[in-house]
Parts: structure tokens; C-alpha cells; sequence
């Protein structure tokens, strides 16, 4: 059971401690490859090498004033595939439960049963640490799923495609259908990497709609696992702090030729051109399996007439 493990690391402190994990609590780490974007202006091959995982990582170093944001980064770690039959996409600062691979595969198993190519995806627990220091999980929702919905203040409108998510509670059954995703937790099957390859001209707030839309349409079905079932868990940066791990970072937007807000308009157009003017095709655009119109009926994010429904949607 191979998994690829795709991770775009910006300025990240919490890299090692994060492939540390992903190896050390696998029950079958040989089974693993791992991709690293590390845009970076430390080159962590030296560290790496002294690992006993370094014959599985696959690694690029990327200054990061020339990178182009995480989508582009995740783009790059996509091209890294090799076949594997899973597919995991984490962000650089997780943390992982003994057997997390096993689990991870058990639970993806379970939905193929009503899916045929299903996705796992949501906001994990929260990453904590307690008085002496030591990681853990904060599972204090578990047996609640996590479903992805617009936040009540977000809007379509005619130049803007871009939403705000955030998560409701939803108690029953071990999974819930989905209609939107959350890129710092993805597993699937590898197929997904090829299916789906990440749109480069993407930037950051958008990257979720895009990839939950075009895997709608080519068939792909979200599910949302209760939180007990996930056996990792995500450190949330804090609200209002800034953080040198943001790609529009002053320190290196200062050092940059195309500025972040030049990268965030081209992927908002892009957003639109995808999900109102529905012009992309290949690789990046929507599929033929099924349509916005029926993702519309399914979610109450109706694309084509730029409108949420106010009726919450039956899972």
C-alpha cells in the first residue's frame, strides 16, 4: 500500500518535527514517499541526509522570494508522483497518532464502499502541547464530523468567485458526504495526483473551491470523517499574528519582482474563468462526469448564478 505524501514547507520551523512524525508513528514506513517543497533559505539536505527516511524523501529547496504561493509549490510536489496507490496531502507543521497510515488507508477503504473514487478530507483537531511541552491531539469534538460550508458573511458576486469557509458540527454515522475540502488534510487514492493536477496560477484563498469543483465534475466524492477517526492533527496558527511562514511576508515580498497582490489577482480571474465563465479546459479545467449545475443542487453553491442557497443542504 504505497503513499505519496505531498508537502509544500514556506519558512516552516516545524518541517522536521513534522517528517519526524510521518515516519517514526507509520506502521509500514517503507512504504512511503514523501515530496518536499521547501521554499526555504536554509537548504535542510544536510539534516535530511542524516535521517533514516532520507532514501524516501524527494526533496526541492526554492528560495522563497521566487516562489509563487502554495499552489504553485503544491504543482511542483504533484510532479514528484510515482505511482503510488495513495495519496496524502498534509501541511508542514502535522503531527500523527501511532498507525497513522494503516488507519488512514482503513478509513479511505470504508468509503470506496460508497464511492468509487472517494476523498477524504476536513479541518483536523488542533495540534496542542501540554505543561512540560510534549505534542498532543485535541480531540474534545470527536465524535463529531467536521463539514466544510460557506461562512455566513461570504458572497458571490459578479467579480468575485472567492468564498470563506468554515466548519459546522455534525453529529452521526462515520463519515459525512462533502462538497468542499481543506487542503492541508487530503487522502485519496494516487490517481488523484494525475486526475487533478494542481493549477500552478492558483495562489492561496480559492485553492480549495478550485480543486473541490474540478474533482466534483470529474466524479470524485468528498466524505468527512468523524474527528476521533483522523489520526493526525494540524497546528492552527494564531489569529491577528503575523507570521514569517505567510508567503506576502514583508521580508521577502520586499525581495520579490511580482508582488503577492499581483499573484492573488491573476488566481482570483482565474477562479472565475473556472467556476462562472467555465472556459478553462484540460488539465486545469472542470470534468464531464457531472456538472456545476448539479453541484449546485447538491451544496447551495450555485456557481452559474453566483448565489449561495439559505437553505442549509442534507448530508
Amino acid at each position: 500500500m504505497p503513499i505519496f505524501v505531498s508537502i509544500a514547507s514556506f519558512c516552516d520551523p516545524w518541517l522536521r518535527f513534522t517528517l519526524d512524525g510521518l515516519f517514526g508513528q507509520a506502521k509500514d514506513p517503507q512504504q512511503i514517499q514523501v515530496a518536499v517543497v521547501d521554499q526555504s533559505l536554509d537548504d535542510n539536505r544536510a539534516w535530511l541526509r542524516r535521517t533514516d527516511y532520507w532514501p524516501r524523501i524527494r526533496y526541492v529547496n526554492l528560495h522563497p522570494a521566487e516562489t509563487r504561493g502554495v499552489s504553485w509549490a503544491r504543482n511542483i510536489a504533484f510532479s514528484l508522483y510515482g505511482g503510488e496507490d495513495y495519496l496524502l496531502q498534509i501541511d508542514s507543521h502535522t503531527y500523527f497518532d501511532q498507525g497513522w497510515d494503516r488507519r488512514l488507508v482503513q478509513l479511505l477503504e470504508a468509503c470506496r464502499a460508497r464511492a468509487a473514487k472517494p476523498i477524504i478530507s476536513t479541518y483536523p483537531p488542533p495540534l496542542e502541547f501540554d505543561q512540560e511541552d510534549r505534542p498532543r491531539k485535541n480531540s474534545s469534538d470527536s465524535n463529531y464530523a467536521m463539514v466544510l460550508r460557506p461562512h455566513p458573511d461570504t458572497r458571490l458576486s459578479a467579480d468575485n468567485a472567492t468564498l470563506r469557509f468554515r466548519a459546522e458540527y455534525v453529529l452521526g454515522g462515520d463519515f459525512v458526504p462533502g462538497h468542499h475540502l481543506a487542503a492541508g488534510f487530503i487522502f485519496t487514492l494516487g490517481g488523484f495526483v494525475e486526475e487533478i493536477p494542481y493549477d500552478p496560477f492558483m495562489y492561496f484563498h480559492g485553492e480549495e473551491q478550485n480543486l473541490a469543483a474540478r474533482a466534483y465534475t470529474h466524479g470524485w466524492q468528498i466524505f468527512h470523517p468523524r474527528q476521533r477517526d483522523i489520526p493526525l492533527a494540524h497546528l492552527y496558527k494564531q489569529s491577528g499574528v503575523e507570521h514569517r511562514t505567510h508567503h506576502w511576508h514583508q521580508e521577502y515580498e520586499e525581495q520579490r519582482v511580482i508582488k503577492w497582490m499581483e499573484l492573488k489577482k491573476r488566481s482570483d480571474r482565474r477562479l472565475r474563468e473556472l467556476l462562472f465563465e467555465q472556459r478553462l479546459t484540460g488539465a486545469y479545467g472542470l470534468g464531464l462526469v457531472r456538472t456545476l449545475e448539479q453541484f449546485a443542487g447538491e451544496s447551495g453553491i450555485d456557481y452559474p448564478n453566483r448565489k449561495l442557497s439559505d437553505t442549509p443542504i442534507k448530508h
